[in-house]
């Protein structure tokens, strides 16, 4: 049996403010004052502290000097540069999977996160619909053999969701879009076609982004 340590304390709050940012229950450029985030998860300060840094690493916050940590700004420009880079990864890890697997019961988990994007979609449930949508980069990080790569998306990951659930909030029938995107993406995995994977991934995310920068100009 594998041993796996619990997340540290400091893991766990930093994914308890990160959740609430994603969310937009912490607005952009809003303060977050360490000692109320102490007394309401009744921790020490210094864990709040490092909670604050592993946000900043992942750009959900900045900490500016001397005037405390604050929630990441969400502008055209900072979406416009995430996406430069969430695209490129995207068609890698697409590419990758597409490359690697070997036998059709390896694809089941991306046919039952599908089944799940499917039901959050008709129930209007966009959380959770998000949420399961960023399973799939994690089940398809499992095929890929780069820790770099892993690292990577790991990393900006909260920083995507971010963005995501801001625009299907605003535009809840984007959800049967990258239902279609994910059909498209699975049958191309399926016949191990790399280059279509690849493109379906560069339009998603071209897509995804100039969503993002609509629903901010509203």
């Amino acid at each position: 049996m594998s041993f796996k340590a619990p997340d540290s304390l400091a893991e766990q709050i930093a994914q308890h403010l990160s959740q609430r940012i994603i969310r937009g229950e912490l607005k952009p450029c809003e303060r977050i004052q360490e000692i109320k985030v102490t007394s309401e998860l009744n921790v020490s300060r210094g864990s709040v502290r490092e909670a604050l840094l592993i946000l900043q690493r992942r750009h959900l916050v900045t900490i500016p000097p001397r005037r405390g940590a604050m929630v990441a700004e969400l502008t055209a420009h900072h979406v416009q540069a995430l996406y430069a880079l969430v695209k490129e990864l995207y068609m890698l890890l697409a590419a990758e999977v597409a490359g690697t697997w070997q036998h059709d019961s390896e694809l089941e988990v991306f046919v039952g996160i599908q089944r799940g994007l499917l039901q959050a979609a008709q129930e209007q449930d966009v959380q959770r619909f998000v949420e399961n949508s960023f399973e799939i980069l994690h089940a398809g990080l499992t095929f890929v053999d780069n820790p770099y790569l892993r690292d990577v998306v790991l990393n900006l990951l909260p920083a995507i969701q971010r963005t995501y659930f801001f625009s299907l909030a605003r535009r809840q029938g984007e959800m049967h879009t990258f239902l279609d995107t994910y059909a498209r993406l699975l049958q191309a995995i399926r016949q191990r076609d790399q280059a279509t994977a690849r493109h379906v991934m560069d339009e998603y995310a071209q897509h995804n982004c100039a969503l993002v920068i609509a629903a901010l100009n509203q």
